[in-house]
């Protein structure tokens, strides 16, 4: 059994050795987070508790014989949200989602050789960003009493794990985000307060859980969340990892050979290494979920969500702006062939929210004319996006030593066949489909039987249980015209923008503080 958190529902689902799902259950989060300002994004965990009991209940009474050949339950989970608990791990207030776009003030600056030692390393604005996104230090400087009230500052995958176990453990895999987190050796530091890097996230060592390695048994399912979710009581619960490395993995790219791409909320690019490499300066390789791997993995915040933004304000569609239905897409899916590759010049940077190696970034679109129509627009969301993906790429082949042979896709975006070919137009790559877009929960499966040793080998249970399924090969008139733009006019956006894109920043926060005043 997989239990898939994403940011929009959960998925319950039973799969068998084979990578089929036997039985799978799913329920949207109503609503999925609530706001008391302008882009903040809040959230009890236990409204997502009583979804997953929910989808839970349904299969167990829906499946019984097959829940009596359960060998074993793993949870995967959406990352860089934590949950706050007291002293009686009572919630102390909302979660705070990563999807929230306030950030905090630290009144407080870092000691003068930290400054001068990011300062040197061309890190510096990148650490304030680390600094002013991190939720603890938001709570701290904006929640004093909160703050003091913490002693268990935890993932929410975390929190469902002692849910669901009533242990207070995870795997580094779950703990992508603001943590002060040592990803090479998958631990938490033992002094964050004087850690060059852990420091700037305002988390105390004895708030977090204890660390145990992807696939190990953390416990077994107790008899309060066997009444509360009908999975048998003393079924074994084990380790699995955050929601994009099982995305991964059920993708079956397990080595540096392939890349992944996830076209989700957020729009990812990853690859599996044997060895820890450093994504991007500042950026860590985060730990897979199968224990002795890595990921490197570069995000567009807010990747696919654009596509909403796009529907509710230019496709007058009144859909909430953060989930994601292809159903509503499909109508500007089918009319993408209308616009030729490279939208007449129009190109967008796809930066709708901020990122490590470009922290001033703000969206920017250029190209403009009278030729342009919501067509147009629409595909240079998709576009911008792929662009932004096969930079990352590019800087991973640099580290790597290498090129990749492939691209292998999921998320909402990929079940567009005209998605698929822009993206292989895009990379001049093939890419590939598997038999499922559920592909964290498949990933999650394998992750469980290879805990359970139902395999003998990560290759063995890969090659039973991901299979291919249709392949999308590049255009080369197209993939021409999207080498030019990707050269010679994406490449350049950020560069050419940077000053402008502080001076836009300096004047959001004045803004900001006036408007406080």
């Amino acid at each position: 059994m997989t239990v898939d958190f994403g940011t929009q529902s959960v998925r319950v689902a039973l799969f068998d050795k084979k990578g089929n799902a036997v039985a799978m259950e799913k329920e949207k989060y109503d609503p999925p987070y609530f706001s008391v300002k302008p882009n903040y994004a809040e959230q009890d965990p236990e409204v997502y508790y009583a979804c997953l009991c929910r989808c839970a209940q349904k299969i167990a009474k829906e499946h019984r014989e097959d829940l009596s050949r359960l060998v074993g339950v793993t949870l995967t989970c959406f990352r860089d949200s934590a949950v706050t608990l007291d002293e009686d791990y009572k919630l102390i207030r909302p979660m705070i989602l990563w999807i929230d776009q306030r950030m905090a003030s630290p009144s407080k600056k870092l000691g003068l050789i930290s400054r001068l030692l990011f300062g040197i390393v061309g890190m510096g604005p990148t650490a304030e960003l680390n600094r002013e996104r991190s939720m603890a230090n938001w709570i701290k400087e904006n929640e004093p009493e909160n703050y003091a009230k913490i002693r268990h500052y935890i993932s929410v995958s975390t929190y469902f794990t002692w849910k669901l176990t009533g242990i207070m453990k995870d795997c580094a895999s779950n703990y992508a985000g603001h943590y002060p987190i040592d990803f090479k050796r998958k631990k938490f530091y033992a002094h964050p307060e004087r850690h060059l890097k852990g420091q700037i996230f305002g988390v105390k060592k004895e708030w977090l859980p204890e660390l145990v390695k992807e696939g190990d048994l953390i416990g077994t399912i107790t008899e309060k969340a066997s009444a509360e979710t009908g999975i048998p009581a003393g079924t074994p619960f084990y380790a699995g990892g955050s929601d994009k490395s099982c995305e991964t993995l059920g993708l079956g790219v397990i080595d540096d050979r392939d890349v992944a791409i996830s076209y989700g909320t957020a729009s990812t690019i990853e690859t599996t290494v044997k060895k820890y490499v450093e994504s991007e300066p500042f950026l860590p390789g985060y730990a897979s979920c199968i224990d002795g791997l890595y990921n490197m993995d570069i995000q567009i915040y807010r990747g696919y969500w654009m596509i909403n933004w796009f529907l509710k304000e230019f496709g007058a569609q009144p859909i909430d702006d953060l989930i994601i239905s292809p159903t509503n897409a499909d109508e500007f899916n089918k009319r993408l062939s209308k616009v030729p590759a490279g939208s007449d010049g129009l190109v967008l940077q796809p930066y709708w929210g901020p990122g490590l190696s470009r922290p001033l970034a703000k969206g920017a679109i250029i190209g403009w004319s009278d030729v342009i129509t919501q067509e147009h627009l629409y595909r240079a969301i998709i576009e911008g996006i792929g662009y932004a993906l096969r930079e990352g790429m590019e800087h991973f082949a640099k580290k790597l030593g290498h090129p990749f042979g492939c691209i292998r896709i999921s998320g909402g975006g990929s079940k567009s066949d005209e998605i698929c070919q822009i993206t292989s137009d895009i990379f001049g790559l093939a890419v590939k489909r598997v038999q499922t877009s559920e592909t964290s929960s498949l990933g999650a499966a394998i992750c469980g039987f290879l805990a359970a040793g139902e395999f003998n080998s990560l290759e063995e249970a890969v090659f039973n249980m991901v299979h291919e399924k249709e392949t999308f090969n590049p255009n080369p008139e197209n993939k021409k015209t999207y080498d030019y733009l990707f050269y010679n006019a994406y490449e350049l956006l950020y560069p050419r923008l940077r000053d402008i894109y502080r001076n836009i920043k300096r004047f959001n926060r004045e803004h900001a503080r006036r408007l406080d005043q």
